[in-house]
């Protein structure tokens, strides 16, 4: 089940379409073929299906099922065909509207679910404030900083001072050599104050996917070398800093420092959740 739900993963990827303006669409009919529906007239019906339940949830049908036409050659002819452009949500409600004895439906619909989920995700996070998106990313580094800890353990991670080594190697990554005492130099820090907490959302969000990426790698590579582990926070600190330089971002060393720190943004909003609960749950 593992391997046909890695090979389905790809194939919803491979037959996935983007448009001039980035937004992304699935074929009705390319998606039909990878369920494994040999003919239309009953995937068809699955559509019918997913079409009431997008009604039923409220989805605009227009945004998420596009009805177009296509020319196909049948031989030396051709014959005119209808299609779906089919957004994520339409292609998530097909799945759960699909033949539930196929294994390729199962592998679909945890495909969907992920991917709709993760966009949900992405569309609050982008609704957020400065502040709010700092704290939650913030919040998210905490869970994975932990997760990160444990497995630079059994990677041969053990005392205070070879984790300190370990995590200055992924800032150096990160931040083009520059170790921690650096960085708080860079950013005019005191010793004692973490860097963490003096990050705006983007070089949070930067340090986050070096964290979890690590955590990963050091767990999927079953290391267990301290050099090797060093050696790995460094290089995926490295890549993630290439990825920000190719897309044109702003280096994290060059990032601006906030005028509030998260602790400060946390004590606000425990002071306002205890004074005024209700405006905190309007804003929220």
């Amino acid at each position: 089940m593992a391997n046909l739900q890695a090979k389905e993963y790809v194939t919803f990827d491979g037959i996935k379409h983007t448009r001039e303006d980035g937004s992304d669409f699935w074929s009705a009919r390319e998606l039909s073929a990878a369920l494994e529906y040999k003919e239309w007239r009953n995937f068809s019906k699955v559509i019918d299906r997913a079409m009431i339940a997008c009604i039923n949830s409220k989805s605009p049908l227009s945004d998420n099922f596009v009805e177009v036409n296509k020319i196909v050659k049948t031989g030396v002819a051709t014959k005119e065909i209808n299609d779906y452009e089919l957004s994520r949500y339409a292609c998530y409600l097909i799945v759960q509207n699909g033949d539930p004895k196929k294994e390729v439906i199962a592998c679909g619909q945890t495909y969907f679910a992920i991917q709709t989920r993760r966009t949900e995700v992405a569309e609050i996070f982008n609704q957020l404030d400065e502040d709010k998106k700092r704290l939650a990313v913030r919040g998210d580094i905490r869970v994975w900083n932990r997760m990160l800890a444990e497995a630079a353990h059994k990677a041969g991670v053990l005392s205070g001072d070879d984790y300190k080594i370990f995590q200055n190697s992924g800032y150096m990554g990160l931040y083009g050599g520059m170790t921690v005492d650096q960085i708080h130099e860079k950013k005019g820090l005191k010793k004692d104050e973490k860097i963490l907490d003096f990050m705006e959302s983007a070089e949070l969000a930067a340090n986050l996917f070096r964290i979890t990426q690590t955590e990963e790698k050091l767990k999927k590579e079953k290391v267990s070398d301290l050099q090797l582990a060093n050696e790995i926070h460094y290089i995926v600190g490295k890549e993630v800093r290439a990825a920000i330089e190719k897309v044109g971002g702003t280096m994290p060393e060059n990032m601006s420092v906030p005028k509030k720190t998260i602790s400060e943004i946390e004590r606000e909003r425990i002071e306002k959740l205890s004074e005024h609960p209700e405006e905190l749950m309007l804003d929220e």
